[in-house]
């Protein structure tokens, strides 16, 4: 019998699962099915730089069903687990609710921005989880300058020049580094606009910024961004954003065209709230070493997690009972272990545990500048930011996106960034309503003629009667 091994999520350790897994099983061993409400798996690395124009939007995102070849892609969500009888609920991108019934299954479902209830950030604040939002930030960007352009000096134009994010990890570091970049090199190409006119923050609750790396190298950072003109609030947090006006815990108030939010992930809702597998006190996924659901004295049979979603204990760490880091580098090789160790139970054998010592640490700081720390190795500087481009490239799946990505980078070098900026594609029958005119009601001869209700196609059009 054929078993049923069922994925839920496609992001990085959903997709590498899933890959593996497509590369090691048998003929008939096993029948794989992904669910996820997107088609492709983002690679999140590159959103800093596909918000600065230095990689395309579509090279940050790595088809499911082009890469998942032999494996069966459904586009939904998993709204509910229930390992009790081996069944998903699973909403679908179109119809009704169904359940989904599976022999193992995998839990990759991934976190979800974490939100705080304050007033103004639903509203108005743009995540930068996904490439949809990172797309959306540069073309406010760029939408933001043309309209400065036309404007007078004011408060009308401060703000719209004026960009906060919010949130000091890797995300809104590397994404406040390359947005500023973006924004310096813009400014030039504006004669009516002058450096003096942007106003960046970076709004920070700690006293300090990436927390992954250590001090010394940390306050660099700071002082980095300061020098480039950006204003870094340490301590500090956000209590309102209403209509996009910004007011901080430290007293300061400014009007903010754009404000990106950053401040972590948060447990995913689904395994949080809707499933039977056990979970901790954060609604993170109880995993074993090996990646199997459950703890040593109590393991769930048949059920798997990794990724953002599961509290996998780090071996590699010095604190005892410290969990992994939610980031890519985690994720992506607990789902090839994931894929190995589900394989070699189906085979009869025992799965190994995950360990895996970090690489180092690596971020851009916008074009030409960057950070690496590998215990007391620092490297600051252009050497670091090409580290952090060789290292990503050569970290994004499959040779296809490698290429496509290089040859950005290589027509970069002699054209520079692309600065066309594309808000209308988030509302695109705007254009086409604007130009249909006002609506005439259809003659009722025509209507009675036609025998459908068609109608002339120079009244849908709105066009005169010719003389």
């Amino acid at each position: 019998m054929v078993r049923t091994v069922l994925i839920v999520g496609g992001g990085y350790a959903g997709f590498y699962t899933a890959w593996k897994l497509e590369k090691k099983l048998r003929r008939g061993e096993a029948r794989v099915i992904v669910v996820d409400p997107r088609p492709y798996m983002t690679y999140q690395p590159f959103l800093p730089e596909v918000m600065a124009g230095s990689v395309e939007a579509r090279h940050a995102a790595v088809s499911l069903r082009r890469h998942l070849k032999k494996t069966e892609l459904i586009a939904g969500r998993v709204t509910r687990i229930d390992h009790a009888h081996k069944t998903v609920t699973v909403r679908p991108a179109v119809g009704d609710s169904y359940p989904l019934e599976y022999d193992i299954i995998v839990v990759t479902a991934g976190a979800v921005t974490r939100i705080l209830a304050i007033s103004g950030v639903a509203d108005h604040a743009i995540g930068m989880k996904h490439v949809e939002e990172a797309v959306a930030i540069r073309d406010r960007l760029l939408t933001a300058f043309d309209q400065a352009a036309g404007l007078p000096p004011g408060p009308l134009r401060r703000k719209l020049l004026t960009v906060t994010f919010v949130g000091g990890g890797f995300s809104g570091v590397e994404g406040f580094g390359e947005l500023l970049a973006l924004a310096k090199a813009l400014v030039r190409r504006y004669p009516e606009l002058s450096p003096a006119d942007l106003s960046f923050h970076l709004v920070e609750a700690r006293g300090r910024i990436l927390p992954e790396v250590t001090d010394k190298p940390g306050a660099w950072v700071v002082r980095s961004l300061e020098k480039r003109g950006g204003h870094v609030h340490l301590n500090a947090q956000i209590l309102s954003a209403i209509d996009g006006h910004v007011v901080l815990s430290t007293g300061e108030e400014f009007d903010s065209e754009l404000i990106v939010w950053t401040v972590g992930n948060a447990a995913n809702p689904m395994v949080h709230n809707h499933t039977d597998l056990p979970i901790d006190q954060r609604g993170m996924l109880v995993v074993r070493p090996d990646l199997r659901v459950g703890t040593d004295e109590a393991p769930v049979p048949d059920a798997w997690g990794a990724g953002d979603d599961a509290a996998v204990p780090d071996h590699a760490a010095e604190k005892p009972g410290a969990a992994t880091v939610p980031n890519a580098q985690h994720a992506v090789r607990q789902g090839k272990l994931l894929a190995r160790n589900l394989i070699a139970t189906l085979r009869g054998r025992g799965p190994k545990p995950y360990v895996h010592h970090s690489l180092g640490v690596v971020a851009t700081l916008g074009l030409g500048r960057g950070i690496f720390q590998f215990h007391r190795l620092v490297i600051k500087g252009f050497p670091a930011w090409l580290m952090h481009r060789g290292y990503h490239v050569l970290a994004v799946p499959t040779w296809e996106r490698k290429f496509r990505v290089l040859a950005v980078w290589v027509t970069a070098v002699p054209f520079g960034r692309d600065i066309v900026s594309l808000t209308a594609v988030q509302h695109p029958r705007e254009a086409f309503l604007a130009g249909a005119g006002p609506r005439v009601p259809a003659p009722a001869a025509a209507s009675h003629e036609a025998g459908t209700g068609a109608v002339d196609a120079s009244v849908l059009a709105g066009d005169a009667p010719r003389s």
